[in-house]
């Protein structure tokens, strides 16, 4: 069997079998976190240019955009894609250094409330996106995510999974919307290497391809059920030729999407151990800021590649600046979102502590990527200490995960400003009780 086969038989096994309580809660927590993240990308401009785009998919349609305009299932899943990627808040897979939730979620809500299906359907979609994609994403390895962003091509298999199950696929179509979404994957790293609004689009086109893919193959469209594994595949185009052998071997036994990393800072994520790291050396020695004459950062290799700006001039260069998560951090306490407002971006407290910021790659921390997200972080201090610890997780991570308070803690944090605390509170009551949702609607 080809492992768009190999999905598509277990798409067919998991439709007959009970969503386990565990992987249900933890379906729950994964929506609860694509909300937190969708909010405030709704006012970010590549979602505001998309809706002044795309104005002909509006105000028609089986699918519904937060607020409650309608629109069509396509659009939908486009703009919320779009938007949960845009703040730099969202849930990621670290072995498949994927952002699994941005793309999937957005794809099975537009499925979902086009087919009218229960919250219950909706969440088994999510959870099968999730599994196939991640899978995807671990057997591409590191050398696709050299030169392509994974939440972007990864991702349009998540979206493909979860609304191909919204759509109740058989089996041969589900394996056919994922070897024609296989061909829809696009999403360069380079696109962000310089400011750029390119990135989120990535994950709203991921989410709008995996829709397209699944509606034709209900329809009847086929595709190279061998573009995954074949010579002139997926693996081998945009990767080394990986082996797919195993694709499917801990299918329905290890649920991925309970080992998910939802992020406790806002930001690039490769940033965050050494944000952590440096917080907890901080409040481990007590340190105030004048306290600290240098700061060196050794971490994984992709960290530098991506968090890559050294003197950030916007919010976006800012997200993607190892430097300026630091600094801001220690400076400030936190990175929430208000320190990528522009008085915040010019902090002379902050660019003062940048100046006195080294990063360098640990060859040890790079070989343990991406299974593990480490950083070592030594600070010299006014009175000639050098304080040194090693960060080997980020709070968030599996190791350290969000407790259900944290999360709905940071979806609060996060919704409230866009849509009110009362309106934030009871959409968050109705997403714990998803399970007992008769349609779709009412999460608009």
């Amino acid at each position: 069997m080809h492992a768009t086969e190999v999905f598509a038989r277990y798409a067919a096994e998991f439709d007959r079998q009970p969503l386990p309580a565990d992987v249900m809660h933890h379906a729950k927590r994964a929506v609860i976190d694509w909300y937190a993240s969708l909010f405030p990308g709704l006012d970010a401009a590549p979602v505001r240019l998309l809706e002044q785009t795309l104005a002909d998919d509006l105000d028609r349609g089986g699918a519904l955009l937060a607020g409650g305009r309608p629109a069509t299932a396509r659009a939908a899943a486009l703009i919320h894609g779009t938007a949960a990627h845009a703040a730099e808040v969202d849930d990621s897979f670290r072995e498949a250094m994927y952002h699994p939730g941005a793309a999937t979620i957005a794809a099975a809500l537009a499925a979902g409330q086009e087919t009218g299906a229960s919250g219950l359907q909706f969440l088994r979609g999510v959870v099968l996106g999730y599994e196939v994609s991640t899978r995807i994403g671990v057997v591409m390895g590191r050398p696709h995510y050299k030169f392509w962003h994974s939440t972007g091509t990864v991702g349009s298999f998540g979206a493909a999974a979860a609304a191909g199950a919204l759509m109740a696929l058989d089996e041969a179509a589900f394996a056919h919307a994922l070897a024609t979404v296989a061909t829809f994957t696009a999403g360069l790293q380079q696109a962000f290497r310089m400011d750029s609004m390119s990135k989120p689009l990535h994950a709203g086109r991921a989410a709008e391809a995996g829709l397209l893919a699944a509606q034709l193959a209900r329809r009847g469209l086929t595709g190279s059920l061998d573009v995954l594994d074949g010579e002139a595949g997926l693996g081998q185009a945009m990767s080394n030729g990986p082996d797919w052998s195993q694709v499917g071997a801990t299918l329905g036994q290890d649920f991925h999407i309970t080992r998910l990393t939802f992020k406790n800072h806002v930001g690039c994520g490769h940033t965050f151990p050494a944000v952590d790291g440096a917080l907890a050396l901080k409040a481990m020695h007590n340190l105030a800021i004048d306290d600290i004459v240098r700061v060196r950062v050794g971490t994984y290799r992709p960290a530098l590649d991506i968090a890559c700006y050294e003197r950030p001039a916007s919010a976006n260069e800012a997200r993607f600046s190892l430097k300026y998560m630091v600094a801001s951090a220690l400076v400030h306490g936190s990175v929430r979102m208000a320190a990528f407002e522009p008085a915040r971006l010019e902090d002379p407290a902050t660019r003062s502590l940048m100046a006195r910021m080294e990063v360098t790659v640990d060859q040890a921390l790079d070989a343990a990527f991406p299974g593990q997200r480490a950083a070592r972080i030594d600070i010299d201090t006014a009175d000639g200490r050098r304080l040194s610890h090693l960060q080997p997780n980020r709070k968030g991570d599996p190791e350290d995960p969000l407790s259900d308070a944290d999360l709905e803690g940071k979806f609060l944090e996060l919704a409230t400003p866009a849509i009110g605390a009362v309106r934030a509170g009871a959409l968050l009551e109705q997403l714990w009780h998803l399970e007992q949702a008769t349609g779709l609607e009412r999460l608009a």
